[in-house]
């Protein structure tokens, strides 16, 4: 596979699609992200277009009660989880870390409900660092065409890291999510629209 072409023909078809969350704060993204587990984004924001208009600092969230959350974040499903880890976050912001979301991999998986994906959107949509967030879109699309050859989404990362140069890193996360979305989808990928699939070890295997 041609990374380099690869990287370059996602850019063209992508450039300038960036993080689907609409966020003013990196503690509105980390909520927001939070809050994207097994929903859409479009979703999301149209629950914390109202949600953060009432409360979107890490202090106001530390005081809700459940009871109090819950109502504006129901739609989104598995709502009651993700009502428990958000505020027990917004707590852990405010005493461990001076009501600041922290900049560093290891201080946000402290975070209650914060994995890997999460701190990587963070890390690199609030504070610009080079990561790759593996999302449900990024592992399909990286393993199906090539770029990964991993059957979870830690190996995916590492070796999405390896093979695309760092610079990159966060660009193609973005491009790969909107080629998923768009294009690479689950179930009967748009092979033909694909730009691509002359790389593309799905439609290689399947076109031949």
């Amino acid at each position: 596979m041609n990374v380099d072409e690869v990287i370059k023909r996602l850019e063209d078809e992508y450039k300038g699609m960036g993080c689907g969350l609409k966020f003013t704060s990196p503690f509105e993204l980390l909520i927001s992200t939070m809050l994207s587990a097994q929903t859409t984004d479009v979703n999301v924001n149209k629950a914390t277009e109202v949600l953060y208009k009432v409360y979107n600092t890490p202090s106001q969230f530390a005081s809700l009660t459940t009871e109090e959350l819950e109502p504006y974040i129901r739609s989104l499903g598995f709502y009651k989880n993700k009502t428990k880890n958000i505020i027990n976050t917004s707590k852990k912001i405010m005493s461990d870390f001076n009501g600041h979301v922290p900049s560093t991999m290891e201080e946000l998986t402290s975070l209650p409900g914060v994995g890997r994906k999460t701190a990587n959107v963070v890390l690199a949509n609030a504070f610009g660092q080079d990561t790759i967030a593996v999302d449900t879109h990024v592992f399909r699309v990286s393993n199906r065409i090539g770029l990964a050859n991993a059957d979870n989404v830690d190996l995916t990362e590492k070796q999405l890291m390896d093979v695309l140069p760092k610079e990159c890193w966060s660009n193609m996360h973005h491009y790969i999510i909107w080629h998923g979305r768009k294009v690479c989808i689950a179930r009967k990928p748009k092979c033909d629209q694909c730009v691509i699939k002359d790389y593309c070890k799905y439609y290689i295997n399947n076109h031949s």
